[in-house]
């Protein structure tokens, strides 16, 4: 794989920086004054239960929502920006795919948006797919699959283009232990590569494999730090228990 282009911002400024952000959806508050910065070549986690702001972060980094108050830059450029698409991948927590066509097609489809063709996205197309373990599937059309192998192929997707920066909203949800470990893998060494990669979670033992993580809950971000140092912060002996001491409560 090669390794991730370089950009026209400063290699010290933040890859995404987000600054006093509030989202609000009518007369509720989804995201409360969130600041937070991602610097080149981290592996950081948004943990949160569901409903907690995270995907709505997720969005308003990548330019899909756009906030009603602060700032979001990423990779130097304030977002929303739709030259930015060719710059990062994206998986939804939705899965965002064809299913009347071939995952083969949907990938094809995919890559004339980054601009691949040729035997660049033959190689591409190949080294994707082996990473979430569908080669023998690539001909299989999408209603087909099951709903674990949708997730890996919006997986494969996301990475097809070797985007500088991954932003993967609950990227694992739906997929069975031995593939989850082989994914993490893979995400460990895209990121000693020098890919930023941003994801969320609600499972403590993925958040655990995170090099920072960003703890958020009811809309407002209550700590952020490494598991070491958020446990510390807390003084508790898990992250689970750090999330509960920090805010977290726990929500049925």
């Amino acid at each position: 794989m090669t390794p991730p282009s370089s950009s026209s911002s400063s290699s010290s400024e933040p890859v995404v920086d987000v600054r006093n952000v509030t989202r609000r959806f009518g007369s509720r508050t989804v995201l409360d004054d969130i600041s937070l910065q991602v610097e080149r070549g981290e592996l950081f986690g948004l943990l949160g239960p569901s409903g907690s702001g995270k995907t709505t972060l997720i969005k308003l980094m990548t330019g899909i929502d756009k906030a009603d108050g602060g700032t979001v830059r990423m990779l130097g450029e304030r977002m929303p920006k739709l030259a930015m698409l060719q710059r990062f991948g994206y998986m939804a927590q939705s899965d965002a795919l064809y299913y009347e066509l071939t995952a083969k097609e949907n990938l094809s489809f995919f890559a004339a948006l980054y601009g691949l063709k040729g035997e660049r996205l033959h190689k591409r197309m190949q080294a994707a797919m082996a990473v979430v373990d569908l080669e023998d599937h690539l001909n299989k059309t999408v209603s087909a699959y099951s709903g674990g192998m949708k997730r890996r192929l919006s997986l494969a997707i996301a990475l097809l283009h070797e985007p500088e920066l991954l932003v993967l909203d609950e990227p694992t949800v739906g997929i069975d232990p031995v593939l989850r470990q082989s994914i993490w893998q893979e995400l460990e060494a895209l990121r000693e590569r020098g890919t930023t990669i941003i994801l969320t979670t609600h499972v403590m033992d993925e958040a655990e494999k995170c090099g920072r993580l960003g703890l958020i809950r009811d809309g407002k971000l209550t700590a952020t730090g490494s598991p070491e140092e958020i446990k510390r912060q807390s003084h508790t002996q898990t992250i689970e228990e750090a999330f509960i001491a920090l805010g977290g409560g726990v929500r049925s």
